[in-house]
C-alpha cells in the first residue's frame, strides 16, 4: 500500500500562488473603479486649469505653503503681460504717454521670471501707472493682434492687493496663473467609489510627440479648446490661428 506525503515546498508554492491570485483579484477590482482620463489640447487651452479646479473641488484645495509658491508665478505673469503690451504698442502704432516712459523702462528692464514673495513697490507702481495709461488700454483692446495672457487685465486690476506685504494668492489668482507644462502631470482624486486619474500632457509643439505614450488603458480622452482664442494666433507660431490648430489636432488624435 503506497503512502503519499505532501512536501513543505509544495505547500509554500501553493501559498505563494494563492497570494498572487488574491492580489490579481484585488487589482482587477480596483481597476474597475479607476477612471484614467487624458487631457489633450494645444498650448494655453486650459488643461492645467482643469487640474487646478479638480484639486480645489475634490482634493481639499491649496494649503498656505502651496499658495505661497504661486506668488512668483503670479508676479511674473503680471510683468510678462505688461511687457507684451509695451513691446506690441510700436507695431500697433499706439503711443505711450511720455510721463510713463520711466515706468516702461522699469518693466522692460525686469527679468521674465521674478523672484521673491513680495512685489517691490517700484514694480507695483510701474504696473499701476501703466495700466492707467490710455495707450496701454487701447493696446489691450487689440490684444487679438499679439500674444497676451488672458489673465492680464485680472492681475492689473488686482495690483494693489498683490502689492500688499500680507498678500496671499486666492483660489482665483491661482486658477488664472500660467506656467508652460512640460512632461506629464498626474492628478488623482476620488468621487464616491471611483478613483480618477487625470493626466495633463504639454500642448506646445515640442511636447505633442509624448502624447502617444499616454494612450494605454485610457478610459476617456478630454480634448480642450479655448473658445476665447478663436481669433488669436499661437504663441509658438503667429501665422497659425489657435482654434485652427485645435481642430487639426482633434482630427489627428
Amino acid at each position: 500500500m503506497g503512502c503519499v506525503q505532501s512536501s513543505g515546498g509544495d505547500d509554500e508554492a501553493k501559498a505563494r500562488n494563492d497570494e498572487i491570485e488574491s492580489q490579481l483579484k484585488r487589482d482587477r477590482a480596483m481597476a474597475k473603479n479607476e477612471i484614467k482620463m487624458l487631457l489633450l489640447g494645444a498650448g494655453e487651452s486650459g488643461k492645467s486649469t482643469v487640474l487646478k479646479q479638480m484639486k480645489l473641488i475634490h482634493n481639499g484645495g491649496y494649503n498656505d505653503s502651496e499658495r505661497e509658491s504661486y506668488k512668483e508665478i503670479i508676479f511674473s505673469n503680471t510683468i510678462q503681460s505688461m511687457r507684451a503690451i509695451l513691446e506690441a504698442m510700436p507695431q500697433l502704432d499706439i503711443q505711450l504717454s511720455p510721463q510713463n516712459d520711466a515706468r516702461r523702462s522699469i518693466v522692460l528692464g525686469l527679468p521674465m521670471q521674478l523672484e521673491g514673495d513680495i512685489l517691490p513697490d517700484n514694480i507695483a507702481d510701474a504696473v499701476r501707472g501703466l495700466w492707467k495709461d490710455q495707450g496701454v488700454r487701447e493696446a489691450v483692446g487689440r490684444s487679438r493682434e499679439f500674444q497676451l495672457n488672458d489673465s492680464a487685465v485680472y492681475y492689473f486690476n488686482a495690483i494693489d492687493r498683490m502689492a500688499n506685504s500680507s498678500y496671499m494668492p486666492t483660489d482665483q489668482d491661482i486658477l488664472r496663473s500660467r506656467v508652460k507644462t512640460t512632461g506629464i502631470t498626474e492628478t488623482t482624486f476620488k468621487v464616491g467609489e471611483l478613483t480618477y486619474k487625470l493626466f495633463d500632457v504639454g500642448g506646445q509643439r515640442s511636447e505633442r510627440k509624448k502624447w502617444i505614450h499616454c494612450f494605454e488603458n485610457v478610459t476617456a480622452l478630454v480634448f480642450l479648446v479655448s473658445l476665447s482664442e478663436y481669433d488669436q494666433m499661437l504663441y509658438e507660431d503667429e501665422s497659425v490661428v489657435s482654434t485652427n490648430l485645435s481642430i487639426s489636432l482633434v482630427i489627428r488624435s
